[in-house]
């Protein structure tokens, strides 16, 4: 798959690649040729919003994928990505949307919550659902056909776990997360039942919720009359940059060590990426990976969109990729219906392996989830470097 995807990149980069934007909301990748098999790809995302941020890197992701493959001239995607601004009903909206356009699999939704509306409805209605980055068990629980490029959050709870107790990293552990929010508390849950078997002592615990996210301070003194040395932060990075700011206001220094929600976090707006400054996040993708094959997608990325690709567009570049592998090995066709093609593509994600950025022979179970290794990233000088 490596010598696939590299003749895919040196081809993509001789051929003159057609693509028309859509609006601010909404994002639509036309073929390249005329006379192949066009498959329609459609996905939701935060396109606008607070949560913007990664909805744009998965359609920034996934546009050059699709470029690059429809620039071969073999089997081609139409791609049209759809605002839900990471709201589920917005996102069940979005996904009908997509069904009218006549969408024949689903490159998933961004974020957890919307994606676990817009899982439900490709179940009931057969689409082949493949999300980079919802990473929730509820997106893909009992629904053989949603599978997740991200890891779950439970593995990113044990993962995260593991890596502060084996690196010795803090005797005294604490923890902020949100209560309301599925993602923080599936990471959040695992991380305290790894936590209790490795012998790591988690000394305080602090809840938000989206009423009280502006204001740390109550939790933040929570973590530093608990001595905590480290404080877990299972979150996004907007929250997770206030804290940043209201512990700097107030002296307070510990180790900060984040999850993959926080990649994106040095380029959000107005932030003051020095505050950021030694975080820690476990991340399957690292820009700095001297691979061919990444540094030929971030050189495109930073000349197409000014700036340096994150985990988020990783995964959807990934996920373009894949479902392209799965869709050439089961010969489909642009008069597949979803539900005849859904079948298909189960059948084969759930016997093939993929080689991509963020990892080397990635398999899928039957329950929808992926197989593969994570990577510890530091924030140093305004960038992401690997530990």
């Amino acid at each position: 798959m490596k010598k696939v995807l590299a003749v895919v990149l040196a081809l993509a980069m001789l051929l003159s690649v057609a693509a028309c934007g859509g609006s601010k909301t909404s994002s639509t990748t036309t073929p390249t040729a005329t006379t192949a098999e066009v498959i329609k790809v459609g996905a939701t995302g935060p396109l606008t919003g607070g949560a913007a941020i990664y909805g744009q890197a998965v359609k920034n992701g996934a546009e050059i994928a699709v470029e690059e493959i429809n620039a071969l001239g073999g089997i081609q995607f139409e791609f049209n990505m759809q605002d839900d601004a990471h709201d589920a009903e917005k996102a069940v909206n979005a996904y009908n949307t997509l069904k009218d356009w006549g969408m024949q699999i689903m490159m998933g939704t961004v974020t957890s919550t919307p994606a676990e509306a817009t899982a439900a409805e490709a179940f009931s209605d057969r689409v082949f659902f493949l999300t980079p980055s919802a990473s929730s068990t509820d997106v893909i629980k009992g629904k053989d056909n949603i599978f997740q490029m991200c890891f779950t959050d439970p593995n990113q709870g044990t993962g995260s776990a593991q890596y502060i107790k084996e690196h010795n990293m803090a005797t005294k552990v604490g923890m902020i997360y949100k209560s309301d929010d599925n993602y923080s508390m599936g990471i959040r849950e695992t991380f305290v039942k790894k936590a209790a078997e490795l012998g790591l002592e988690i000394v305080a615990e602090a809840a938000f919720t989206d009423a009280t996210s502006t204001d740390f301070s109550v939790q933040i003194k929570q973590m530093q009359d608990a001595g905590a040395e480290l404080v877990f932060l299972p979150m996004y990075y907007t929250p997770a940059s206030l804290i940043f700011k209201q512990a700097q206001a107030v002296g307070y220094a510990p180790t900060w060590f984040g999850v993959d929600g926080m990649d994106g976090i040095l380029t959000l707006e107005g932030f003051d990426t020095t505050l950021a400054e030694g975080v820690i996040l476990l991340t399957p993708y690292s820009a700095d990976d001297a691979s061919e094959l990444n540094q030929s997608f971030v050189k495109k990325y930073n000349e197409k969109y000014g700036e340096t690709p994150n985990q988020f567009a990783a995964d959807a570049y990934d996920c373009i990729y894949a479902l392209y592998k799965a869709a050439t090995a089961v010969g489909a066709t642009s008069a597949d219906s979803a539900a005849d093609l859904c079948e298909k593509m189960v059948a084969e994600f759930t016997s093939m392996s993929f080689d991509g950025l963020t990892g080397a022979n990635m398999t899928w179970a039957a329950d929808g989830t992926v197989s593969k290794s994570p990577n510890a990233m530091v924030i140093k000088d305004g960038a992401y470097i690997g530990l």
